[in-house]
């Protein structure tokens, strides 16, 4: 009886080693952190929708770890405001938005979220905004907004964009 009850024992462990072996085996390799190439969408010239022309955006291809970009607001014929960007993969690995809008010091907003088609980049520490947000809808029409908290409440701010030929982007 005794000797039973060993085998039976010995016969749980080598089945339990052998389920915990191929569950290991078996499992999931570690989920990449997001990457930038996550950002393929954002590449390229964006006319601001319903905006003067020559106001939008532009943004570089991934390459070197970073994507640039501008933007510019035309009013009556004229540059009101305009923004140089940079994208990029920081020494941790995360993906930092460092936006300097006309002229200031560059501010970095950190991605909080990151999706096919949507990413949101987030500083609660600047005054305004504390969120940079792009969403796009395919196949042309990416949306940009800003928001966070500001003297007078929360505010947001939305710029919708269609995609656009870089060479006529003025037009």
């Amino acid at each position: 009886m005794m000797e039973v009850k060993v085998i039976k024992h010995r016969l749980l462990v080598v089945a339990l080693t052998l389920t915990l072996t191929s569950t290991l085996h078996c499992a999931k390799p570690p989920v990449e952190s997001p990457s930038a190439r996550s950002l393929a969408w954002l590449s390229g010239c964006w006319r601001a929708d319903g905006a003067e022309a020559g106001s939008g955006e532009q943004w570089t291809p991934l390459a070197g770890g970073s994507m640039l970009g501008v933007s510019r607001t035309v009013q009556q014929g004229k540059t009101v405001a305009f923004e140089f960007m940079r994208i990029a993969t920081e020494a941790d690995g995360t993906i930092a938005l460092h936006a300097q809008p006309s002229g200031k010091p560059a501010t970095k907003f950190s991605v909080v979220s990151l999706s096919e088609t949507q990413v949101i980049f987030e500083n609660l520490h600047h005054d305004f905004p504390q969120r940079v947000i792009y969403e796009f809808h395919p196949p042309s029409n990416l949306k940009a907004s800003i928001e966070g908290v500001h003297k007078s409440g929360h505010r947001r701010m939305e710029f919708p964009m269609v995609r656009a030929n870089c060479e006529t982007q003025l037009q």
